[in-house]
């Protein structure tokens, strides 16, 4: 059985793997120190989990807040195990604990153009799309859900 938990710290290699098999296509490499930092410190108030099986972790992701909106951030899966519903998952579990949190008016995040219609099938609308906004060719997809 996969479990899902919390981050800890000795899954910090298991995700910055997920995170350069998930590169180019998901997250262009200029991410990557962004992506370690909020593994080593994440925003006050973060919340980071990894769904993981016989101590192998297969995904990963978080959520923080931004004023009244929660956003989603991080989220990845080893791409050998895309499909196979880790990443809703894992999603689901992000946006049940963000619309938990006191005072969210607004779910929200920024992906690449290769995750948006799987954020759509979520409920998600897109809000705008920002030419290379991660890197030359990947373009920002913000999209936002109502809690």
């Amino acid at each position: 059985m996969d479990a899902l938990r919390p981050y800890a710290p000795a899954d910090r290699a298991a995700c910055l793997a997920i995170f350069d098999a998930c590169t180019p296509r998901f997250f262009d490499p200029s991410e990557r120190p962004a992506f370690t930092a909020w593994l080593d410190a994440p925003p006050p108030g973060a919340d980071h989990l990894v769904i993981a099986r016989e101590g192998d972790v297969l995904a990963c992701g978080g959520w923080m807040r931004e004023g009244e909106a929660a956003v989603l951030c991080w989220g990845m899966v080893a791409p050998a195990l895309h499909r196979q519903g880790l990443g809703r998952r894992l999603t689901l579990a992000r946006l049940a604990a963000m619309r938990r949190a006191p005072g969210v008016a607004l779910l929200k995040l920024d992906t690449t153009p290769a995750s948006r219609g799987f954020y759509a099938g979520l409920g998600f609308e897109v809000v705008a799309v920002t030419p290379d906004g991660y890197g030359p060719g990947l373009d920002r997809v913000d999209m936002t859900l109502r809690p």
